[in-house]
């Protein structure tokens, strides 16, 4: 039998303000050309800047596919690295989305933590993508903006526990092409799906003795 694949869920999002074409999901395109290897069923959307439509759709995408990992890429016109953003926030949405909407109570989940962090230890995945040579800059933040990446990923941490990471990339040729983006997510991904298969084998391996 072969062993069984696991999901994994990667997301960008749709035009919003000046990006009439939003790198990240460009960005994710391409790493949809390239996939994560035999083992990963990879599954991508792309997400409407819309504040109502990413609280109903991402626990719907956790439902449906189960994923080991949901990783949501976003663009940031003032990033000039791929960013590796720790932490979502669940207070100060006061930016309007596409549909002119923002949450009345200017937060994500009524009584939910100020702050959740990524079960994933993003200073080692930068770490270690930067020490594998990849021609693309990789740095790491702990504020996603308080606007929809923000929104999103506390959503999708709240969801998960902890299992989801948010991914900044910079608007297309400053200084990416879309090709060096998806291979920066092919890479920084795997990192990920490492991480989290040795911190599984270690509370497994707790149970045994």
């Amino acid at each position: 039998m072969e062993p069984e694949k696991k999901a994994v869920v990667v997301t960008g999002f749709g035009p919003f303000g000046e990006h009439a074409v939003n790198a990240s999901w460009v960005a994710v395109q391409e790493l949809e050309k390239m996939g994560l290897g035999e083992g990963v069923d990879l599954h991508v959307y792309e997400v409407p800047v819309e504040y109502q439509t990413v609280q109903r759709l991402i626990p719907a995408l956790w439902k449906k596919h189960c994923p080991e990992l949901v990783v949501h890429v976003g663009v940031s016109g003032m990033a000039t690295t791929v960013t590796l953003e720790k932490c979502g926030h669940n207070v100060g949405y006061r930016g309007l989305d596409n549909c002119l909407f923002c949450p009345g109570s200017h937060c994500c989940v009524d009584g939910g933590p100020e702050c959740i962090d990524s079960m994933i230890d993003m200073d080692t995945v930068c770490e270690r993508v930067t020490a594998s040579g990849l021609d693309v800059a990789v740095t790491i933040s702990k504020d996603a903006g308080r606007y929809l990446c923000d929104f999103t990923y506390y959503t999708s941490l709240y969801q998960s526990r902890g299992r989801s990471a948010f991914v900044h990339v910079p608007p297309l040729g400053k200084p990416y092409t879309a090709e060096q983006l998806g291979r920066a997510l092919q890479a920084i991904i795997e990192e990920m799906l490492d991480i989290l298969e040795q911190m599984g084998e270690k509370i497994n391996g707790r149970h045994e003795h």
